[in-house]
């Protein structure tokens, strides 16, 4: 595991943080591989239903801790602390994300990222339903 791919890593996942903060769907988008997946609240998302999941979610600051990378080649798996701080009441969630990276002809990219909340009972879950219900 090279130096490189980890900053390259870590920087992939500030970008995750920063565009998502900042409504960017387009750069969030730009994180993943065209088959990358997002999974909470029981479901996983492809990208194509990624930006409605965006739009319906809570808006605030995604405050992410650093990785701790695996890397094997050219695939990598990680998990990443995360402090969502919803921007109306400050009410906060926190949990982690459990990631699966591919190096691509573009550099590295997030193939799958999970998401993970720890509760006030020490429970960690993939959390209630969320308010985007794909269509048929």
């Amino acid at each position: 595991m090279s130096t490189d791919d980890v900053v390259e890593i870590q920087q992939l996942l500030a970008k995750y943080a920063v565009t998502i903060t900042k409504g960017d769907i387009d750069g969030l988008l730009s994180v993943f591989t065209p088959d990358g997946t997002y999974s909470a609240f029981g479901d996983v998302f492809t990208l194509d239903l990624f930006p409605k999941m965006v739009a319906a979610a809570p808006k605030g600051l995604f405050l992410t801790g650093t990785a701790l990378v695996d890397l094997d080649g050219d695939t990598g798996t990680g998990t990443q602390p995360l402090c969502f701080i919803e921007h109306s009441k400050h009410d906060m969630r926190i949990g982690y994300y459990s990631d699966t990276y591919r190096r691509t002809a573009d550099g590295w990219r997030l193939r799958t990222r999970k998401m993970t909340f720890i509760r006030r009972s020490g429970d960690h879950d993939s959390g209630r339903p969320h308010a985007y219900e794909p269509t048929p």
